[in-house]
């Protein structure tokens, strides 16, 4: 436990209970950074606080909620005069068939997902941009670049997301504010438990292709190869660098489908480049 924290970095982090965000918090923690600890319920983090006391603020925090937003924000501005770090980890997964989807759920769900972080983000970014530093993380996914059946609403999400963050990274190079995308594959969290919802609507012809997937989230329950741990200790090595990369994939799983998704790109590009190039108007003869 730091007694000193001098002048160390400001973290903000969304969704620290559990999981990934709780590790990245613990690994900041271990740094020596101070942390903004949130959670829907503060209580969830309290344990943390009271390990680390100087070096953190526990805060209820739900990314749905513009008005616990912006305390959040002014409460960790207050307390350290600033924001160096966002993380943007609060969300949750939803199975379900496209036609399966039911709107209102499906809402919900990128309001955690993605117009959490949109609003997260403009609500840090008037002090980032003042001071001309700041690094924001986004907490994407193996399926905000590879959409399967039954994850199509929640992939669509984390695409937004991704897409989000390239953006963005473009819009703040003039204020050296840096982005990156996390993408994580299959990691031991509660993402597949406690962190996932299904369709409350469920079509029988969809069992071959989407109940297949369903299946296989549920049996992801069981122990899988990612240690969360690694993910923290990534994310604070990423933030001490000058020039972090806007997209991290961390997982043996998603490295391999996301090379085998640009393989499959790469040949479908080159199968279908005559069509592609062939769509301007032929020059008109004199």
């Amino acid at each position: 436990m730091s007694t000193n924290v001098g002048d160390r970095p400001v973290w903000l982090i969304t969704g620290c209970s559990t999981g990934i965000g709780r590790e990245i918090a613990r690994a900041a923690l271990g740094a020596g950074e101070r942390v903004a600890l949130t959670a829907r319920d503060a209580a969830r983090v309290e344990d943390l606080a009271l390990e680390y006391p100087d070096q953190t603020i526990a805060l209820s925090l739900d990314v749905t909620e513009q008005t616990q937003i912006d305390a959040a924000v002014a409460a960790t501005e207050s307390a350290w005069g600033r924001i160096d770090v966002l993380v943007n980890n609060a969300g949750y997964g939803y199975i379900g068939a496209v036609e399966e989807g039911v709107d209102a759920e499906v809402r919900t769900m990128f309001d955690t997902n993605f117009f959490g972080p949109v609003a997260m983000i403009k609500a840090a970014l008037p002090g980032m941009r003042a001071r001309r530093s700041g690094y924001i993380v986004n907490i994407s996914s193996t399926t905000g670049l590879i959409s399967n059946p039954g994850n199509v609403y929640y992939s669509a999400s984390k695409f937004a997301l991704e897409s989000l963050s390239e953006g963005l990274s473009k819009e703040l190079v003039p204020f050296g504010i840096r982005v990156t995308a996390i993408e994580p594959g299959f990691f031991r969290t509660d993402w597949s438990t406690r962190s996932m919802k299904e369709s409350t609507r469920t079509i029988a012809d969809y069992d071959d292709t989407v109940g297949v997937r369903r299946r296989m989230i549920r049996e992801a329950k069981a122990p899988n190869p990612g240690d969360p741990k690694r993910i923290g200790d990534a994310v604070v090595m990423l933030s001490q660098l000058a020039e972090p990369p806007l997209h991290l994939l961390l997982g043996r799983d998603v490295y391999a489908a996301f090379r085998e998704k640009l393989e499959a790109l790469q040949t479908s590009v080159a199968e279908w480049e005559a069509v592609t190039l062939d769509v301007e108007f032929p020059e008109e003869c004199d």
